[in-house]
């Protein structure tokens, strides 16, 4: 057994250990919606998930894996962008999820960039609560990947220490681009 957690599984273990029942999270790139269902479980039947992807077949893929586990009353799923977070949610977070690259399965021109990536960060981090976390799952080994991780990587080691902490947590002995994770709580 390994001591050392996939980078996913980490992310979802700091995550459960903030969010309670009854919060508010954000899934920003629901995709096959595996991070939006492990959202509705943690927030519980009196919390939301706000769930956002451009591509209908995220949605619909997402909202298929929710109405499995009869959890489709806790979460409220936006067709747009993630870029629109800041126009559509309303309320505090304890816990944000972007996982950034292209759709599982899906259509491999639509990926994630950097420019909407960060401008919906800044979002998020506006509407986290304090000692809440945003986790961050980038796959850089498709076109734009890497890009997309230097971008993010420049904007997260300026956020201001004294309101962010920001943890990157990545295995370098491993081939073929493997995921990396940043984690960033507010303070």
């Amino acid at each position: 057994m390994a001591l050392l957690l996939k980078a996913l599984d980490f992310g979802h273990k700091k995550l459960a250990e903030v969010i309670k029942e009854g919060d508010a999270c954000l899934d920003a790139t629901c995709g096959n919606g595996k991070d939006s269902l492990f959202l509705a479980e943690c927030v519980g039947e009196t919390g939301k998930v706000y769930v956002f992807d451009i591509q209908e077949k995220a949605i619909l893929n997402t909202r298929s894996l929710l109405e499995k586990y009869n959890f489709q009353d806790r979460v409220i799923s936006f067709q747009e962008s993630h870029v629109q977070i800041i126009e559509r949610v309303k309320v505090r977070l304890r816990g944000a999820v972007f996982n950034l690259g292209y759709l599982p399965g899906g259509d491999q021109t639509f990926i994630t960039r950097p420019e909407t990536t960060i401008k919906a960060l800044q979002g998020v981090l506006a509407l986290l609560l304090a000692g809440g976390i945003v986790s961050i799952m980038i796959y850089s080994g498709h076109p734009g990947g890497q890009e997309e991780k230097e971008a993010l990587q420049k904007f997260l080691a300026e956020l201001e220490q004294d309101k962010y902490t920001v943890l990157h947590y990545a295995f370098i002995n491993q081939i073929n681009n493997p995921p990396e994770l940043f984690l960033v709580e507010k303070k």
